[in-house]
């Protein structure tokens, strides 16, 4: 059977600009890692049971983050900045190299730029998610 893999080039992290529903890419994007959900397990068991018993809890959407190049002062700095600040969920999109995407509501919780002597200036950019991932075919 033929391989479905395929490589991340291409892929987009995306912002929710002014206008809802419109998205505007984050420049020079190197490394996403997409939101990591898990579900808690709650014991059930009660004095009737015969082996602990288990259910399914709330599910935590968990963090997103990226890296990207870094770049004083750039519009995509100026967009995340002031996410940062707006201290309430901004609207956040991963666009896949197959047209796939993942939208999500977040709160930008690090936001670390690194500048070492001899190599290129970095940012990695990291998103608390809250509420449900929607995933979707490509528009």
């Amino acid at each position: 059977m033929a391989t479905t893999a395929s490589i991340g080039n291409g892929a987009q992290f995306q912002i929710e600009s002014a206008t809802p529903g419109t998205y505007t890419a984050i420049a020079e994007v190197f490394d996403i890692t997409p939101p990591n959900e898990t579900t808690d397990v709650i014991d059930a068991s009660h004095f009737g049971s015969p082996d602990r018993e288990f259910i399914m809890g709330m599910t935590d959407p968990g963090e997103c983050s990226f890296e990207m190049n870094f770049t004083p002062g750039s519009a995509s700095e100026g967009l995340l900045l002031a996410a940062k600040a707006k201290r309430a969920p901004t609207n956040y999109r991963i666009v896949f190299p197959n047209d796939q995407t993942w939208t999500f509501a977040g709160l930008l919780t690090g936001y670390e730029p690194s500048m070492p002597n001899d190599d290129k200036m970095t940012c990695t950019v990291t998103i608390k998610v809250t509420g449900s991932v929607v995933r979707a075919a490509g528009e």
